[in-house]
């Protein structure tokens, strides 16, 4: 049984980890005759998004508490990730990354990467084991990873400011994984993309496919 581990950024799409990519990239892994850990950094959450008006509400969360309730609680903090007791480690999207794990939704390709997720991301490459990104969650890889090939979907700007941080954008359209073989990195567009829940299905399993069959 392959063993994933799942970093989450939060729990909403606007100001944390996006939920269908979260939770459908959790059964993929168990379809596919994986298991998981979920993790998430122990961290102020950037600020808070009420998801009804989608404005900014006055409060204070935390990522790893907000993560705790996709994870019914079964949580690890991110400092804690060792890389060799898992096979596979992969990111699902939503705002989270961008506002949470990175500042890349303020800074662009001139964003910092919250220091947990960058060890967990270089421990694994090391190990050459697979890692994976949903949706936004690939800007963390091309800033961490350099010469690396990802995709976000077809968004031109974010495509540009990943460029420029060094990494190769490819386009796709859905359910498409882009695999850098020399880094055993998987990237899919997901929601970067206009879909429905049933293609974020796909996409999620096509991903989880593709890095069971790296490992």
């Amino acid at each position: 049984m392959k063993k994933f581990a799942v970093v989450l950024s939060g729990c909403g799409v606007y100001d944390g980890a996006e939920i269908h990519e979260a939770v459908l990239t959790m059964l993929a892994i168990v379809k596919n005759g994986g298991s998981y850990q979920i993790f998430a950094p122990d961290i102020a959450q950037h600020h808070v998004i009420n998801h009804f008006t989608g404005k900014e509400v006055n409060e204070n969360r935390n990522v790893l508490v907000e993560s705790a309730r996709i994870a019914r609680g079964k949580i690890q903090t991110l400092s804690a990730f060792d890389a060799n007791l898992y096979d596979a480690l992969i990111f699902p999207g939503g705002f989270g990354c961008a506002k949470n794990l990175s500042t890349f939704a303020f800074k662009g390709e001139n964003c910092e990467v919250n220091k947990d997720v960058v060890e967990a991301v270089k421990t694994m490459v090391s190990a050459n084991k697979p890692i994976g990104a949903l949706c936004i969650a690939p800007v963390l890889f091309a800033k961490i990873l350099k010469n690396i090939e990802v995709s976000i979907g077809n968004d031109e700007q974010t495509a540009i400011k990943i460029e420029k941080m060094g990494a190769r954008h490819f386009k796709t359209k859905h359910n498409q994984v882009i695999k850098d073989a020399k880094l055993k990195v998987f990237t899919t567009p997901c929601y970067m993309l206009d879909a429905t829940i049933a293609q974020i299905a796909e996409g999620a399993e096509n991903i989880v496919k593709a890095m069971i069959d790296a490992i």
